[in-house]
């Protein structure tokens, strides 16, 4: 996500780094090659002009700190500038309880909306709500039934009436039937547009008169940049939209969408899609999302992934089985499933502080955990748990059925007795400093899979901060 950018403001800063001081002159050099990046970025021009300008006008003459090197100075304020042009904080959703309201899903053919609408139920019944999806898309062919497809995934309700009946007719009474059933959230899926036209436009805000949403909402491609802008300008001065909600941001390497939308239209962005599952949808953070394009990581989001994938009373015990040298082959394969469930390893990766800029040169391989999984289910219950259990015999027996060699058995092996060793010195804290060898450039191995407990023990807020002391030589723990 926005690599493109990321790697370009890196350059910026490289250069920096190597300067004494910040001066006027290399201030407006570094937002030269930054303009360029965001416009190649397809950012807004007018976004752009403002953006370098406030950046330009705070590095200049801003005295710079002592233990601060000019390189951060220029990180601190670029950062800042970027969470403001997206909206400054997270646009929340206010949704009284007790009734059910509306949400309208305005937009193109092919941004996704349909898919989105399933995203938003799912997101809508983890906190607590009861939607219901209402098919008013009648034109494109097949859309009912994909929507009842989507509906059955996350495990809701579909309400249609069939393509000959008005559109504005079947929202009313699919609004009918949420409210008999009890269902505190009304998803509205309308009929995509290939362009702007008046006669649709209208059939819009005729709907929108009739349901009275509480939210009218825009989903855009983001991978479509200025189009994705262009298309939510004219739905605004159209229909009239609350908000924007941005799919496929995982696929867009630019980022000209997400940065140009809030100060072109003046509407936030209320959610972002990361990925094909139902629960690839998060808020859009402006502060988390520029923190990311310049390489400082996203520890609030990888923290709540864990604590989703992973209960606090799991975390506590799977500490206590490292500790005592207990941990078997079961809770290995249980620790890799929940690590999937947080999303694709590489977008994890690039979620921790300082190895954004290294993700390109690590081989995070999705597919790693395949031979590994199928390898821990070709054993039985009794040898997952007793792994000295497994002579010549059962070894080769375990390849056939996992579709290896005997070679791969003993290597997982080996290198599942040295994890649970090391793991155990760490918990005890009997690990000396680069005993674990560091995490080695090209290689994210299957100890990755252990993370997921001690993340969840975190709390995304009022962390405490870790002491470091300096070792000889001028290294650091």
């Amino acid at each position: 996500m926005f690599e493109t950018l990321s790697e370009k403001f890196e350059s910026v800063f490289k250069k920096l780094r190597g300067e004494a001081r910040l001066t006027e002159e290399n201030i407006r050099e570094a937002m030269r090659e930054v303009r360029v990046a965001l416009l190649e970025a397809d950012v807004n021009f007018k976004v752009v002009k403002d953006f370098t300008r406030g950046v330009t006008e705070k590095a200049v003459g801003t005295e710079t700190l002592k233990s601060v090197r000019p390189s951060q100075q220029i990180v601190k304020i670029v950062y800042e500038e970027l969470v403001a042009m997206m909206g400054g904080a997270v646009a929340p959703l206010r949704l009284k309880p007790g009734e059910t309201q509306v949400m309208l899903l305005l937009g193109l053919q092919g941004s996704g909306k349909t898919t989105f609408a399933g995203k938003l139920a799912f997101f809508a019944q983890k906190h607590g709500l009861r939607p219901i999806l209402i098919a008013c898309d009648v034109y494109r062919p097949a859309a009912i039934r994909q929507l009842r497809v989507v509906g059955e995934a996350v495990g809701v309700p579909v309400f249609d009436l069939g393509t000959e009946t008005p559109v504005p007719e079947i929202a009313l009474k699919g609004l009918e039937e949420g409210r008999r059933q009890g269902r505190e959230l009304a998803i509205v899926d309308t009929a995509g547009r290939l362009h702007i036209d008046e006669v649709r436009m209208d059939e819009l805000v005729e709907l929108k008169a009739a349901v009275r949403p509480a939210y009218t909402l825009l989903v855009a491609d983001a991978m479509t940049g200025q189009d994705a802008v262009n298309s939510a300008t004219a739905f605004n001065d159209g229909v009239g939209i609350d908000g924007v909600c941005l799919t496929k941001i995982d696929g867009d390497a630019r980022g000209g969408a997400a940065l140009s939308i809030r100060a072109v239209t003046g509407k936030p962005i209320y959610f972002v899609g990361t990925g094909e599952r139902p629960a690839d949808l998060e808020p859009f953070h402006p502060d988390r999302l520029a923190s990311r394009i310049l390489g400082m990581g996203d520890v609030v989001t990888l923290v709540e992934r864990a604590q989703e994938a992973i209960d606090a009373r799991q975390a506590e015990e799977l500490q206590r089985k490292l500790k005592r040298e207990e941990f078997t082959l079961q809770d290995f394969l249980d620790q890799m499933q929940r690590m999937k469930k947080m999303g694709p390893l590489g977008s994890l990766v690039k979620m921790i502080p300082g190895i954004g800029s290294l993700a390109k040169d690590l081989d995070v391989d999705e597919e790693a955990f395949t031979p590994t999984e199928a390898i821990i289910n070709s054993m039985t219950p009794e040898e997952r748990e007793q792994p000295d259990l497994l002579n010549g015999s059962r070894r080769q027996r375990i390849a056939r059925g996992s579709g290896t060699t005997p070679a791969d058995v003993n290597a997982l092996l080996d290198e599942f007795r040295t994890m649970r060793k090391l793991m155990s010195q760490m918990m005890k804290g009997s690990l000396k400093p680069g005993g674990a060898g560091g995490l080695r450039k090209g290689a994210v191995n299957h100890r990755a899979a252990l993370s997921a407990a001690e993340l969840s023990r975190m709390k995304p807020k009022h962390r405490r901060k870790r002491k470091t002391k300096k070792t000889q030589k001028g290294r650091s723990r």
